[in-house]
């Protein structure tokens, strides 16, 4: 028996077959933004699950625990979770404006914390708001976003003659081949961007003459 087999599968967090296309945080950012002297630290992070994001805010408040607010946000797909905090600002002037950037970006499991050091001057709700905006999204600008599609993995089994016509289609189809086992029967383990199964399932019938078995293993989000 020999074997072929593709490195590199992403292990995504939360369940997200529903979608076509998964959109989160790249890695940690920070970024930092005054306004009127008081000092605003973002933090932002991808996260698998509510409990990881509020080990995260935990972590950052104490890190940052001689300063008056931590406000956060974080949205979890997944769990079909949405939190936020304003820490004692004004109420909806800092943990909603956080929220909304993660919102209008698009993506989703992810967590960002501002950390405000107070500088004397009282900025309002319009000030505030500007100010968490603006260092929620410069935190999420550092950590990058990053765009996964939606893939299909299906079994392919056919005999040998028949490998070499399935094989010739993976470049125009976009088939990727994942593993293969030859024994008495050749075995492949293939994916395509889930847009495309129905093509490439029914070019494979259609080049094997429907000798081929093929049956869906799982879905899985890659770039």
């Amino acid at each position: 028996m020999s074997v072929k087999k593709r490195n590199g599968a992403l292990d995504l967090p939360g369940d997200n077959s529903f979608s076509e296309e998964y959109i989160t945080l790249g890695g940690s950012g920070k970024a930092e933004y005054s306004e009127r002297k008081s000092v605003f630290i973002a933090c932002a992070a991808p996260v698998k699950s509510s409990s990881e994001a509020c080990e995260f805010v935990k972590k950052i408040k104490t890190e940052y625990s001689d300063a008056r607010h931590t406000a956060y946000a974080y949205l979890i797909s997944s769990e079909n979770a949405t939190r936020y905090s304003d820490d004692g600002e004004p109420q909806g002037t800092a943990g909603i404006p956080i929220l909304g950037v993660i919102q209008k970006g698009g993506f989703t499991d992810a967590v960002i914390t501002v950390t405000r050091y107070f500088g004397g001057i009282l900025l309002g709700a319009p000030g505030l708001l500007r100010a968490y905006t603006t260092a929620a999204s410069e935190a999420v600008k550092k950590a990058g976003i990053v765009r996964y599609t939606s893939f299909t993995e299906f079994c392919v089994i056919c005999n040998y003659s028949d490998y070499q016509k399935i094989i010739s289609e993976f470049s125009r189809l976009g088939i990727r081949e994942d593993k293969t086992v030859f024994e008495d029967s050749v075995c492949l383990s293939l994916a395509v961007m889930t847009s495309g199964y129905d093509t490439a399932r029914d070019k494979i019938k259609d080049v094997t003459s429907g000798r081929a078995k093929i049956d869906i293993t799982g879905t899985r989000f890659d770039f």
